[in-house]
């Protein structure tokens, strides 16, 4: 990165299930609390696993302003958390921007160049509106009471809203963010699964360095609490299918035991900004982001590699681009989701990198209290990495009591641990097969 700007943080945007805003997640996970329990969105109860980490209600037109709150009919749930996330990712940065003005929240003209002001945001696969698609099919079926295409053709489709796809397309999350944040530099959205937020900020943080923008919106946000979401992570093994009558206990990462994760929902997305711009409008800083690693996995499409060689070498990648070595990481934050090859081959990815010292540098593993929201899950994990790198403090990662000795991570239970943290490295991974990217984050010393 020499000879490019430098870029830092300066806003962190949440919505989990432990609430709306970086302080409800901070604070429920310093307790130990967990968010998992049966779904109520829907019924569930004839899957193999009801539960499910779910987001409380909320009201969108609080979160965007007056005049546009006639797109809400156009937003789907993932687009609702991901407009939620950024104007909590704005408003934490002390960004003036049009959503914040308009509201009268803010006075004064806008801080930020909207022509200088981008977004990178990862998405899922959003599931269309199931009641509406059966109320068509409904129309379309036969005197034998089979689904006939013909009919389809012929008029069933038509009794679809005219938008309905709007709702579903992956892009509409960035398409909505910044019409609400009016930020018009270069806006790309990623569609890499699980490891889409880690992708999006990396992707942000160079956008930054080589002067493309000043300013970035980045992260990704997900909900998974629906059927086909739900029932697809079941078909794949991927969910802890036992464990419903004890929810807390569900999503065990890196644990002997360990039988899947649970699916949830929420987002992140965190405001980085050239060091130079933040610095000139009085922005408080939270961290510095040094360092950005991606790699492929190429061992399977549907399986990851038991050395865990991508993940390793998009660690290795981030830490060379940061001008670090191992050495000199004080905090982990892992992806560990609970499901079995894919945290073994994590594991094996920080064995690979860290060796022996592995066991001496504290770990964060979320999602025993989170579960898995997929594009949303990398920017939590980053969230918290920051918010312990500024609070000094490693927080509990729940159901890590039993995680297996010999992947070696050093996980904090009971009470929050105070840590001093220089560097701080956060990994994500699509799970199956796919993509990997590892970040590094460095303590900005006044």
């Amino acid at each position: 990165m020499t000879g490019e700007r430098r870029v830092v943080i300066t806003g962190l945007g949440v919505v989990s299930p432990m609430g709306i805003g970086r302080e409800a997640l901070w604070d429920g996970l310093i307790t130990g609390r967990s968010v998992i329990g049966p779904v109520q969105a829907f019924d569930a109860s004839n899957l193999q696993s009801c539960l499910g980490g779910e987001v409380a209600p909320f009201k969108i037109s609080q979160f965007v302003p007056k005049s546009l709150r006639k797109n809400a009919k156009v937003m789907a749930r993932d687009i609702e958390l991901a407009v939620v996330a950024a104007y909590e990712a704005v408003k934490d940065a002390g960004l003036k921007t049009r959503c914040l003005i308009d509201r009268g929240e803010v006075e004064g003209p806008p801080n930020v160049d909207p022509t200088r002001f981008g977004a990178n945001i990862g998405a899922g696969l959003i599931c269309t509106d199931l009641d509406e698609l059966a109320c068509a099919f409904s129309t379309a079926v036969d005197e034998n009471g089979d689904f006939s295409l013909a009919k389809w053709g012929r008029g069933g489709m038509e009794n679809l809203t005219p938008l309905w796809l709007l709702r579903s397309l992956p892009n509409m999350l960035a398409c909505h963010v910044t019409i609400v944040q009016n930020a018009q530099a270069p806006s790309n959205t990623l569609t890499c699964g699980e490891a889409s937020s880690h992708l999006a900020i990396g992707e942000a943080f160079r956008s930054i360095a080589r002067g493309v923008a000043d300013v970035c919106i980045c992260g990704g946000a997900e909900s998974k609490i629906n059927p086909m979401a739900m029932v697809r992570a079941a078909l794949l093994g991927r969910v802890d299918v036992g464990s419903d009558e004890k929810p807390e206990s569900a999503c065990r990462p890196f644990a002997a035991d360990r039988a899947g994760t649970v699916c949830s929902e929420g987002g992140g997305l965190v405001t980085l900004e050239d060091l130079d711009h933040a610095r000139q409008r009085g922005a408080r800083i939270y961290a510095e982001l040094v360092g950005f690693g991606a790699s492929a996995n190429t061992h399977s499409w549907s399986e990851p590699d038991p050395d865990g060689r991508g993940i390793a070498r998009a660690i290795r990648s981030a830490l060379s681009d940061a001008g670090v070595g191992a050495s000199d990481i004080d905090l982990i934050v892992t992806f560990g989701t609970g499901v079995a090859d894919q945290d073994a081959s994590e594991a094996a990815a920080f064995a690979d990198v860290f060796g022996p010292r592995l066991e001496s540098i504290p770990a964060i593993a979320t999602k025993g209290s989170l579960g898995t929201n997929g594009a949303g899950s990398g920017a939590l994990d980053f969230a918290v990495g920051v918010m312990s790198m500024v609070q000094s403090t490693v927080v509990p990662s729940r159901n890590t009591e039993h995680a297996e000795r010999r992947f070696g991570f050093r996980f904090v239970q009971g009470d929050p641990v105070d840590a001093r943290i220089g560097h701080l490295l956060t990994v994500g991974y699509t799970l199956g097969g796919g993509q990997n990217a590892a970040i590094v984050v460095r303590r900005v010393e006044e």
